[in-house]
């Protein structure tokens, strides 16, 4: 399901779909069209616009956030011409599953953009590195500031969604490092002992809460 005001964007990216094996079932420009869609298809994915018409400023992620509430196994990836981090950690401290926030850019790289919809898809997260970036810069704060500088950096990467793997090749470290800094980090944000995955969202949450 695709929700994109610009029309040439939005054939775009139902192009870019299509090829990669997804089935598009529908698409429309607007918030109140998107909850109609949904209503009527029930897509595992949703690829929503932060800003559509009538006013052009959140009407794509408050009809992201209802979509949620109605229809929480539908997965949703937002896409933004400019970094918002607001909207994202928005996003994220509603829901903790099925959610990404990329810039719109990031379509021209095929490759990474479906591998971040299959990881939305999934019920993991996907996070664009460049609102991550902001978010290191602006929130910097107790119990953050505990961290080393390693540390912010597998945070940074674990914000957007990256596995232990990911983390690893991204950082050219070996993967029980990147899970000995992990644990240090899970640590130092004093989060409850919980499933490994849940506290790993907990991280991200606390790294995008920071500061606020």
């Amino acid at each position: 399901m695709i929700a994109e005001d610009s029309v040439l964007l939005r054939m775009g990216v139902v192009k870019v779909l299509q090829m990669a094996g997804f089935e598009v079932v529908a698409e429309c420009g607007d918030g109140e069209g998107l909850l109609a869609a949904v209503a009527e298809h029930r897509p595992d994915l949703a690829v929503v616009d932060v800003r559509m018409p009538p006013s052009f400023t959140d009407e794509g992620v408050r009809a992201a956030l209802r979509l949620r509430e109605q229809w929480p196994d539908t997965a949703v990836l937002m896409l933004s011409q400019y970094v918002e981090e607001r909207y994202a950690a928005e996003l994220l401290a509603a829901h903790t599953s099925g959610i990404g926030y990329l810039l719109k850019q990031r379509v021209a790289d095929v490759e990474e953009f479906i591998e971040s919809l299959r990881r939305v898809a999934d019920g993991g997260t996907a996070l664009d590195p460049q609102v991550v970036a902001q978010l290191l810069v602006r929130r910097r704060s107790d119990p953050l500031e505990r961290l080393t500088e390693r540390e912010r950096e597998v945070l940074a990467l674990m914000a957007e969604g990256r596995s232990n793997a990911g983390i690893a090749g991204q950082l050219v470290i070996s993967e029980s490092a990147v899970a000995k800094h992990i644990n240090s980090i899970l640590a130092k944000l004093d989060l409850p002992r919980a499933e490994a995955d849940h506290r790993r969202v907990l991280a991200v949450l606390r790294f995008l809460e920071g500061g606020s």
